[in-house]
């Protein structure tokens, strides 16, 4: 980074900031951005401004939205008494994109890592526990990831709830649609044994 212009380089730090991003491909998209248009450059710039402005999280679900309540959590025919409890906004959209999903969601904002610092504390778990104890819920399907991370957030989930007559689900895990069961990796065969079901 030597060669670059103090601006460049501070681009560069700042780009290199976002997740999945090294310093080669901030220095990239810094180039990019150096040959666009002003007019292109202006628009990121306000994008980037308008979405920490506009956006904020639903009083309900707490997933991004320009709304108090998201369309999601305000759409009158979502299964009010069924809440799939994501790790991110992105895993929602994802459930949402397969179009089998039609009752409501609840995101964390991540997952239990104590190594990292973040803890129960830091997830969005008083909110459903709120939610849990305002509503008439009848399922959670805790759809956290399936690593270590999102297994003892899912487990803590159970554990909170343990006592609440609620029925609590586990998104399935093992082989992929489509795919070869030698080329699966042993610990996803394990699981679609130890979660095999009735044909």
């Amino acid at each position: 980074m030597k060669s670059y212009a103090q601006p460049i380089k501070r681009l560069i730090s700042e780009l290199a900031k976002l997740p999945g991003i090294g310093e080669k491909t901030a220095a990239r998209l810094a180039n990019y951005i150096l040959r666009a248009t002003p007019g292109d450059v202006e628009k990121l710039a306000e994008s980037l401004v308008e979405v920490k402005r506009k956006i904020h999280l639903c009083r309900i679900c707490q997933n991004p939205t320009e709304e108090d309540i998201c369309p999601i959590c305000s759409d009158p025919g979502r299964d009010r008494h069924v809440i799939c409890v994501v790790e991110e906004p992105d895993a929602l959209a994802a459930i949402e994109e397969s179009g089998v999903f039609h009752g409501t969601y609840h995101v964390l904002h991540g997952a239990l890592a104590p190594l990292d610092g973040i803890g129960p504390d830091n997830l969005k778990l008083s909110e459903l526990q709120k939610r849990v104890s305002e509503g008439r819920i009848s399922e959670l399907i805790l759809a956290t990831n399936p690593n270590v991370q999102g297994d003892a957030t899912a487990l803590l989930i159970t554990r909170m709830f343990k006592d609440s007559g609620i029925s609590m689900t586990r998104i399935a895990t093992g082989v992929p649609m489509g795919g070869d069961l030698k080329y699966i990796d042993k610990m996803t065969l394990s699981k679609s044994l130890e979660f095999r079901r009735g044909m």
